[in-house]
């Protein structure tokens, strides 16, 4: 009998080791999902689930959205909704525009904290300094070129499994706790390298995936924000910005409205290519963040704000202006407040002030 429980428990050590290998081994291709429109034409490719309901804005803005999910072949179909226009700058660009302090910081952290790249690295998992880390620290130097302060958390959250959020939300809520601008999670996809590939300003790079998770109260908000992202990059970096992809979860962005994730290439991507992108990434960000499109919609929502304080101190003034007079014109507090509410009542048709009784 202890033999036969010895044995139960070496299999389950064995299965266990063989889960973690095959999800961080070399060939994660076969973990990949490809997305194809209603007549079959491939949309693109996700190094991970694709789900009813799941949502894709293509490079050229295009939005479908996932209506059948074939788990054995690893496809999936998606309907046409429409093209996807940009929404106007939201609240997660105009915080730098209203506060006027002058500070700019971004947050960042990397849930998958052993992603690496096989050209570079030798392998797609790292337990221990993972390629991901030189992508994000690259990007980290590129942004406090820029003035941005960034702050950015080497913190592990291994194995790489379906409960890496779940570690990582602690680090997303203490990284929060600083007021960032933005909180970013970065990763690179497992898909071919075909995939991300791409040229800007004559320079090989790699183009960048936004990941948005669609199970949270902030995912509009998060979405506004990938578009506004894409939309700068469109104009100023053409091809730098690969896709949207909005998936079934919340990858802690329901913790804030300004939290977005980016895929920095893939794991047979060459490394270097996705270290260069991340330098016109921290352009196109600080341009949504803190650009001049951002402090002109910021004191337009200022102005609002003051326009609605405004009207706030007049209705004051005058209300005060007709106690005073009634004060005056009756010469007791019973009789001004009697005169108020009949005044009151003539002027809103008899819906507020004094109502006789007959």
């Amino acid at each position: 009998m202890k033999r036969a429980g010895f044995l139960v428990v070496v299999a389950l050590l064995f299965l266990q080791t063989s889960v973690c290998l095959g999800e961080n081994a070399t060939d994660v291709e076969f973990l990949s999902y490809t997305l194809y429109d209603e007549s079959g034409t491939m949309l693109t490719m996700h190094g991970g689930q694709i789900w009813p309901g799941d949502e894709y804005i293509s490079g050229d803005d295009q939005w479908y959205r996932v209506v059948s999910v074939d788990d054995a072949a690893r496809t999936a179909t998606a309907e046409y909704l429409g093209p996807a226009d940009a929404p106007a700058l939201t609240a997660f660009a105009t915080k730098q525009a209203d506060s006027g302090d002058g500070k700019k910081l971004i947050a960042m952290y990397s849930t998958h904290s052993d992603e690496s790249y096989v050209p570079n690295d030798g392998t797609a998992s790292k337990w221990k300094n993972a390629g991901i880390y030189d992508v994000g620290d690259s990007l980290k130097d590129a942004l406090e070129a820029r003035g941005i302060e960034t702050v950015y958390s080497k913190e592990t959250f291994l194995p790489h499994d379906a409960d890496a959020y779940t570690r990582s939300r602690r680090t997303a809520e203490e990284l929060l706790k600083q007021g960032p601008d933005a909180l970013l999670d970065i990763h690179r996809d497992a898909v071919p390298a075909e995939q991300y590939e791409t040229e800007v300003n004559g320079e090989d790079i790699s183009k960048v995936r936004l990941f948005v998770g669609r199970t949270n109260q902030n995912a509009a908000e998060n979405k506004a924000f990938a578009q506004q992202i894409k939309a700068e990059a469109d104009r100023e970096y053409p091809g730098l910005i690969k896709d949207i992809f909005i998936g079934k979860g919340n990858y802690n962005q329901d913790l804030s409205p300004n939290s977005l994730l980016l895929e920095f290439g893939t794991h047979t991507i060459d490394k270097d290519k996705a270290q260069e992108a991340t330098g016109y990434i921290a352009e196109v960000l600080d341009s949504v963040l803190f650009g001049p499109a951002a402090k002109a919609e910021g004191n337009r929502s200022a102005r609002a704000g003051a326009a609605a304080r405004g009207i706030g101190w007049a209705v004051g003034i005058a209300a005060i202006a007709a106690i005073v007079y009634a004060l005056v014109a009756t010469g007791s507090l019973k009789g001004a407040w009697e005169k108020l509410g009949r005044r009151t009542s003539e002027m809103t048709g008899g819906l507020l002030g004094r109502k006789d009784k007959f």
